[in-house]
């Protein structure tokens, strides 16, 4: 079983209930209390975490993260004796695909996955913060929680290192406790590799009907335009409408959603396309297959044009060597997001679900409405980092390769 580091805490609850005895509680002495990662043993579904927050010894700021870096407690202040109780439901998978009268059977991997949160036995939380003061924590099972179950590339996935983070990793931060957050993405990924590494078969498993399926595709899906038999009209459209037919056939509800623009700019401060025709054929599907459509593709654009070429670099991984660990040379990223880039273009996704009055949009929370051609100063968005871990980095897109699962 996992160590858990109890930095400057004191855990009063045997580590022998984790997996089977609910509720699981941890009460912490909050005097000296720094940085720390909490490791549950848990099957798969979703989990109520209920935390009490704030110190009779001191104030307080706490950020709380869980999984793979998904936001769920942000820049929250507490002045010395004051508390404050927050709840909010998390996933939590592993590889197997489990199969009621079929083989079990796993999801097919890649090696910089190993070691990934988002993939193993426990339900991970990070306890962070200039000044964290958590009281306890309670876990206990949310079997009722709507699932939105997020498929796609590195735009969306749950980036395991700072400064790297996506859309998807910002997500849970605006949702009570009805709604659970399910991030599937992975990097390189186009629409026919996510299925065929077994990642659709995985959420099919465990779906139930009323839960939602979003799909961001087209970075990677538009580098195989010219094999044979490929196109976004053709190939990318077949591969669309296998997610829409297989999650309804489940009573799931799929979404369609286009992909982030690059920061490329054109001399006049606009954005250049650089997606060929893949976001006009997502559309193209959504209308012909009746499903919900959210155009990042189009709201991108106006975030980036919003900031400028030169600001809207604030929203990219654009660092000197050495500014973050792991980083020994200098990245000008210009398709993966920072922490504010992912936390607007999330707000993006919220506000969307919220204009089209989804019947999911009723559970958003932490959210008064959003235009991305007036996004929030990213001087006014706090972060506080994620430890460093020995994992794969987020390689520049040209280098990101899908998941090759050879045809039987």
């Amino acid at each position: 079983m996992k160590t858990l580091l109890t930095i400057a805490a004191t855990l009063l609850l045997s580590a022998q209930a984790f997996a089977t005895d609910f509720p699981v509680v941890y009460n912490y002495d909050t005097k000296n209390q720094e940085c720390f990662e909490v490791h549950t043993e848990v099957p798969d579904g979703n989990y109520l975490v209920t935390v009490k927050i704030g110190s009779k010894k001191k104030a307080g700021n706490t950020f709380i993260k869980a999984e793979s870096r998904r936001l769920y407690v942000n820049d929250l202040s507490t002045a010395k004796g004051e508390f404050k109780t927050v709840q909010f439901v998390v996933n939590k998978r592993d590889a197997i695909i489990r199969q009621e009268g079929k083989k079990d059977v796993n999801v097919t991997l890649k090696s910089r996955e190993n070691g990934k949160y988002n993939w193993d036995k426990y339900l991970n939380l990070e306890i962070l913060g200039n000044a964290p003061v958590v009281e306890s924590i309670t876990i206990e099972p949310a079997p009722n929680a709507t699932t939105i179950f997020l498929c796609g590339d590195s735009t969306v996935v749950d980036q395991d290192n700072e400064p790297w983070a996506s859309w998807g990793q910002m997500f849970p931060w605006f949702w009570n406790t009805n709604v659970a957050i399910a991030n599937y993405a992975e990097s390189g990924e186009r629409t026919d590799t996510f299925i065929g590494a077994g990642r659709l078969n995985k959420i099919l498993s465990v779906l139930k009907p009323g839960d939602y399926v979003f799909v961001e595709f087209g970075h990677n899906d538009q580098k195989i335009n010219n094999r044979m038999g490929g196109g976004a009209y053709y190939f990318f459209a077949t591969q669309l409408k296998t997610f829409i037919d297989q999650v309804e056939a489940k009573g799931g509800i799929p979404v369609l959603v286009s992909p982030t623009h690059r920061r490329n700019f054109d001399k006049n401060g606009k954005i250049t396309e650089s997606h060929l025709d893949y976001p006009e054929a997502m559309e193209w599907v959504a209308k012909r297959e009746g499903v919900t459509f959210i155009d990042l593709h189009k709201m991108s654009a106006a975030f980036y044009e919003a900031l400028g070429p030169e600001k809207s670099k604030t929203a990219f991984v654009h660092y000197k060597a050495g500014d973050f660990p792991g980083m020994p040379a200098d990245v000008a990223d210009n398709t993966h997001f920072n922490h504010y880039g992912a936390f607007e273009l999330a707000k993006c996704v919220v506000g969307a679900m919220q204009i089209m009055g989804m019947p999911i949009a009723e559970n958003i929370i932490n959210f008064n409405g959003y235009n991305p051609s007036i996004p929030a100063p990213a001087e006014d968005f706090h972060w506080f980092p994620s430890p460093y871990r020995n994992m794969a980095a987020q390689v520049a897109e040209k280098d990101d390769k899908a998941t090759e699962v050879p045809q039987k």
